[in-house]
Parts: C-alpha cells; sequence; structure tokens
C-alpha cells in the first residue's frame, strides 16, 4: 500500500493493518521528512487518544491529515504507532 499526497507517496508497506476502513501503516513505513508533530489530540472509545501529523510536501501542508495511537487500550494493541490517513491522503495498492 502507498500513502500519497501531493503527487509525493508520504508512506509505503506491505503490512498495513485495516481497521474501520482506515489502513495503518507501520511507523517505520513513513517518510519522517513530510510530517511535522501537532498538538491535535482527540479521544476514540476503544482505541484510546490520538495523535496527529501535519504533512509538508513540496511547501504546502495538509493539517492533521494523519493520525497514530501513541498509547493504545488493549483491543487497538496492534495498531500502537502505526498511522492512518484522511483529509486528501489517497491510499492506493
Amino acid at each position: 500500500m502507498k500513502a500519497i499526497w501531493n503527487d509525493q507517496i508520504i508512506a509505503e508497506s506491505d503490512d498495513t493493518i485495516v481497521i474501520e476502513n482506515n489502513h495503518y501503516f507501520p511507523p517505520e513505513s513513513i517518510k519522517k521528512e513530510f510530517f511535522k508533530s501537532s498538538e491535535t489530540h482527540t479521544t476514540c472509545a476503544w482505541k484510546g487518544e490520538a495523535s496527529y501529523y501535519t504533512l509538508d510536501v513540496n511547501g504546502k501542508e495538509n493539517r492533521d491529515a494523519a493520525w497514530y495511537y501513541p498509547e493504545v487500550s488493549q483491543l487497538a494493541k496492534s495498531i500502537k504507532g502505526y498511522v492512518a490517513f484522511w483529509r486528501g491522503v489517497e491510499v492506493i495498492k
């Protein structure tokens, strides 16, 4: 799977985990140079508190377009630290 935004591959992996129709990419599969930490946090009732990244690709920003769970509930332990995308990020095979 590939995550693409602004004509740039920002993550690539054959080992994503799909939960609620979102592909979660292993942390080592993201291209860290395109990710900036965000102060945004949200809470999922069964996964825990999500943290976000803002994407910065070729001079354009996509605020809070990626999220991950640094700490997770027991039910979501398989995606701890894995990164998922939204806000126009295309995930394809």
